[in-house]
């Protein structure tokens, strides 16, 4: 009866997650972008990219402060999001809508991922988080946001993305969901201000997501030792996902009206904020503040790391053989790569 309550209150969590992000988050952010005139590429790789992997972040921080040994919750929730963001979500925004992609922001986007992934390697390889090497990572994502302010005047290119006013701002896909769950857009409705209000909306969403990420970390834990998983696999593939669905919901949104590039920037954009600020900062915080280690001998995710990589490198070969167009085909395959790889890691957790 136990495990029921848990597996609910996981399957709620992640409904109102997506339904705040869908009804008030995203609104909000476009209004936000729009008064401080931040181009497409540069709202979704920094602006929505920070807001939308709030729930990545909030999940590092309580896998952190939280009694007894449950760091592995937040590096590996991390390391599957980034693989669900840069394979499932840009495979998802290829195949919703065909487009050109102006290959000077998503080249940018793609080196600081990588440089990203290849940080969070050496961590994990070194078994614990040094304060240098955390700092070293918030660092880099501070020159990444320069690199996106003032990339556009370096390069001089334009906004590739044109808006389809016809396309309805709200995705439907959630419909039957939404007549469950209506009692509790009542609620929201009645919690969250009037949207003219947009930077009060942003701020009651970022804390609707940090409560319910503390949900989702003692739903997990409670799920994982019930059914005697380890937490790290129910980090990589309930939790990644789970959290990741707002982005996916964003970048499906604006991919819908013509605006493809702020899509993919959106999910490589959160890759990066996931790795060096949802992890670098905590880690920074507890290492600074506390006398508490910051441990990544975490098994499990070693395989995922090499495959963030590999991802790059794919994606970046396949962009400059299709000229830096994405269609159903790249989004098929690239969501086929994660079908494989989650079906991979249940097949291990099976076996083992």
């Amino acid at each position: 009866m136990l495990l029921v309550g848990y597996i609910v209150a996981l399957i709620t969590s992640f409904y109102l997650l997506a339904r705040i992000s869908d009804h008030y988050f995203v609104e909000s952010l476009d209004k936000i972008a729009e008064k401080l005139k931040l181009s497409h590429e540069m709202a979704g790789a920094t602006l929505m990219a920070i807001g939308s992997s709030a729930p990545e972040l909030f999940v590092a921080i309580i896998s952190l402060v939280r009694s007894g040994n449950h760091q592995a919750i937040g590096v590996g929730t991390i390391v599957g999001s980034a693989l669900f963001n840069i394979l499932v979500i840009i495979g998802a925004s290829a195949m919703v809508r065909s487009a050109k992609l102006i290959w000077q922001p998503v080249f940018r986007d793609l080196l600081f991922y990588l440089i990203a992934v290849v940080l969070l390697f050496i961590a994990l390889q070194s078994g614990a988080v040094s304060l240098l090497e955390s700092m070293i990572l918030v660092f880099v994502y501070i020159l990444y946001v320069i690199a996106v302010r003032y990339g556009k005047k370096v390069f001089s290119f334009v906004d590739g993305d044109s808006l389809d006013d016809d396309e309805p701002f709200m995705d439907e896909s959630l419909k039957g969901w939404r007549i469950i769950f209506r009692p509790l857009h009542i609620i929201l409705d009645k919690l969250f201000p009037p949207r003219e209000y947009y930077w009060t909306t942003f701020l009651f969403s970022i804390g609707a997501i940090a409560l319910l990420c503390w949900v989702l970390v003692e739903s997990a834990i409670g799920v994982s030792h019930i059914l005697n998983i380890p937490e790290v696999i129910i980090a990589l593939t309930v939790l990644a996902i789970g959290t990741s669905i707002p982005d996916m919901i964003s970048s499906i949104i604006v991919a819908k009206q013509g605006r493809s590039g702020m899509a993919v920037s959106n999910a490589i954009g959160s890759n990066i904020f996931d790795i060096l600020i949802g992890l670098g900062l905590p880690w920074m915080l507890i290492l600074l503040f506390t006398d508490k280690g910051v441990s990544t001998s975490v098994e499990n995710l070693f395989e995922s790391v090499i495959l963030l990589i590999a991802s790059v490198i794919f994606i970046f070969g396949t962009l400059l053989i299709t000229k830096w167009r994405i269609g159903k085909k790249v989004g098929v395959f690239l969501i086929a790569l994660y079908v494989f790889y989650l079906g991979r890691e249940i097949y291990m957790l099976y076996i083992s």
